[in-house]
């Protein structure tokens, strides 16, 4: 058992000059380092227990141990995404003894031993320990380390070169396999904006940005007004929906507006189903091509309840739920919505309804099968937003409550108990 990290607390009090200032900065930055060693070797202690009571239940020796990313995540305030890398971190540590040395002593980052180790997974246990050797360990004579100054880029650089060195075949074959993780990404970007991301091999990549500078050049040359990135960025837009202009886009979009923002003048935010917030004049009255009513509470919005008898989630009630919801519902997991999960297994006699109903990613809905967790929702008073309360297999209770919906009018009621969201599709 890992002795437990106590802060030195003499170094607490603030200093009074430049040089006591700048030397309780690095002191701390190298607490943080050595609690998240620590950390990681907490971490693989959990996951060998975990593993232990599973296998004690019998549990398929595929299943097992598939909670503790998630456990891990909740300990530490992370998506269950973050966890999983935490975890894998947490065990590559155990084989790069100088690196995990380093972390305890405090000169090296946790986000720096990551960049390590993610460049070294190719390898197998001996060779991992010989690129370890090399980039980690301390000279004999001064005690210092190599990489002791160096930028997050050259650490990388210096890792992969080792990495060649010792076992180039495996460079190679890893870059084979990673043309298998391609994939295309969204997130928002300050100011309504949205970032799109392409993983894409080196070959594709190179060619879309190519094209897009030649384009760009070209129109420049031409005289277009607008800056190199917008032509790019419009170029890219046109090309991939097929449409003349960037800014007429007939794909649908779902947004969650109240009436009173919509129709009248209004501060209350819109959400964009996919994106988030977006402020109300953004939409253009002229271009909906369909409007739903959402029935809610006038005073909180809280969204109004629907059930089934079905045990999958009908499309309305689905629908209902992933607006409810927005992202998965697990706490600090904000990936987006794959499953409609009962909170109480309908295998146990959980209704299909969407106080029932949660929005899960698909990790977070399988960590919820595995043995100890259970979930339910909080029947609390009328007016308060859906919570579903989740019980960790180590006594632990996390609450998860829905974001608050834009607050609809009051002015304007369909019935002394009820008025109404819009869920507004747009086109072209």
């Amino acid at each position: 058992m890992a002795t437990p990290f106590v802060p030195d607390t003499a170094t607490t009090a603030a200093p009074t000059d430049e040089r006591a200032l700048l030397d309780q900065i690095r002191a701390l930055e190298d607490t943080k380092a050595q609690a998240a060693a620590q950390q990681a070797e907490l971490t693989v202690q959990l996951d060998h227990l975990v593993r232990t009571r599973h296998a004690t239940s019998r549990i398929p020796a595929a299943r097992q141990g598939r909670d503790v990313a998630s456990l891990v995540a909740y300990a530490r305030r992370e998506s269950p995404a973050k966890g999983s890398r935490l975890l894998g971190l947490a065990h590559a540590l155990t084989e790069q003894p100088h690196l995990w040395a380093a972390m305890r002593a405090g000169v090296i980052s946790e986000w720096r031993a990551t960049l390590i180790t993610r460049e070294t997974s190719c390898l197998s246990r001996a060779d991992r320990a010989l690129v370890d050797a090399e980039i980690c360990q301390p000279d004999p004579d001064t005690g210092t380390y190599r990489f002791d100054g160096w930028g997050d880029r050259r650490l990388t650089a210096e890792t992969q070169k080792a990495v060649i060195r010792v076992d180039a075949a495996a460079v190679v074959n890893r870059r084979s396999k990673a043309e298998a993780d391609r994939h295309v990404s969204m997130r928002p970007a300050p100011d309504t904006m949205a970032r799109l991301s392409a993983l894409l091999t080196a070959k594709q990549g190179v060619a879309v940005w190519a094209t897009l500078t030649r384009i760009a050049d070209q129109a420049r040359s031409a005289g277009d007004p607008r800056t190199r990135g917008q032509v790019m960025a419009d170029t890219l837009v046109e090309r991939i929906t097929g449409v003349a202009h960037a800014d007429q886009i007939p794909v649908v979009v779902n947004v969650v507006i109240s009436d009173q923002a919509l129709l009248d003048d209004s501060v209350e935010p819109a959400w964009l189903h996919g994106y988030g917030p977006i402020p109300a004049d953004t939409l253009d009255p002229e271009h909906l091509a369909a409007i739903r009513r959402l029935y809610a509470k006038p005073a909180t919005g809280t969204l109004v309840a629907m059930e089934s008898t079905a045990r999958e989630f009908p499309t309305a009630l689905a629908r209902f739920i992933e607006l409810r919801d927005r992202t998965c519902r697990t706490p600090f997991c904000d990936a987006p919505i794959r499953h409609r999960d009962h909170a109480e297994d309908h295998a146990t006699g959980g209704p299909t309804t969407s106080v029932n109903g949660q929005g899960l990613c698909e990790h977070c809905n399988h960590t919820k099968q595995a043995p100890g967790w259970r979930s339910r929702p909080l029947n609390g008073p009328p007016d308060q937003r859906h919570t579903i309360e989740t019980r960790l297999p180590t006594g632990h209770v996390a609450r998860s409550t829905a974001p608050a919906t834009p607050t609809p009018a009051t002015t304007r009621q369909i019935s002394p108990a009820e008025t109404y969201l819009l869920e507004v599709v747009l086109a072209a």
